[in-house]
């Protein structure tokens, strides 16, 4: 394995970085806005077209909330939203750096859109961690697409099965073994050693 490529929500950042909750357990306390109103108006009507980049997060989402949180711009929501979903695993980053100062290489393989991937490498520093990123808005296809798995292979220049992955979701997991990448899914008690062993199996 020359490469592993490790998704992000799920396994590298787990909720608020006080308590690990999910990022909107207080939404409505916090900023006045109900979370299922948000859920229905934007994430179930608009998230699919931002994740994949044929939307923007800020324009779409102001254009929401004009709706049915007037008192709230988007971009507060959006802060508080990147902030709150910001608990970095720092065993597994660590488990992490070891591997690649051994010389594979590391990359994040994550369904996000643009505004979120910068806050991850530049303001959660994961830009220092790895050696780039393949996200869904950057090439327009999410997990568990075959485009996703096929566009970032291309990408790196190396044999599909040449790449490790991990995952804490099945469906990901699957498809990218389908592609050829070594593939295992994450959970809360996996650790890396234990996932690395696996890929040789």
């Amino acid at each position: 394995m020359k490469i592993l490529m490790v998704d992000v929500d799920g396994v590298l950042v787990h909720g608020r970085p006080s308590d690990g909750l999910p990022l909107f357990t207080y939404l409505e306390r916090d900023l006045g806005l109900r979370l299922d109103l948000l859920q229905e108006a934007f994430f179930k009507t608009c998230w699919r077209d931002i994740v994949t980049g044929r939307e923007a997060l800020e324009p779409k989402l102001t254009e929401v909330l004009g709706t049915i949180a007037p008192h709230l711009s988007a971009r507060t929501l959006i802060d508080y939203w990147f902030e709150n979903d910001s608990r970095l695993d720092h065993a597994l980053l660590d488990d992490l750096a070891e591997l690649r100062a051994k010389g594979t290489q590391l990359f994040l393989a994550t369904n996000q859109e643009h505004l979120r991937a910068a806050y991850l490498m530049d303001e959660l520093g994961l830009s220092a961690r790895f050696d780039g990123i393949f996200y869904s808005a950057a090439l327009g296809h999410q997990k568990p697409a075959v485009e996703f798995f096929q566009l970032a292979t291309e990408r790196v220049g190396i044999a599909a099965t040449e790449i490790g992955f991990i995952d804490d979701v099945e469906a990901n997991i699957e498809a990218a073994r389908q592609f050829g990448w070594k593939a295992i899914q994450w959970t809360s008690g996996t650790k890396l050693r234990d996932a690395i062993a696996a890929f040789s199996v």
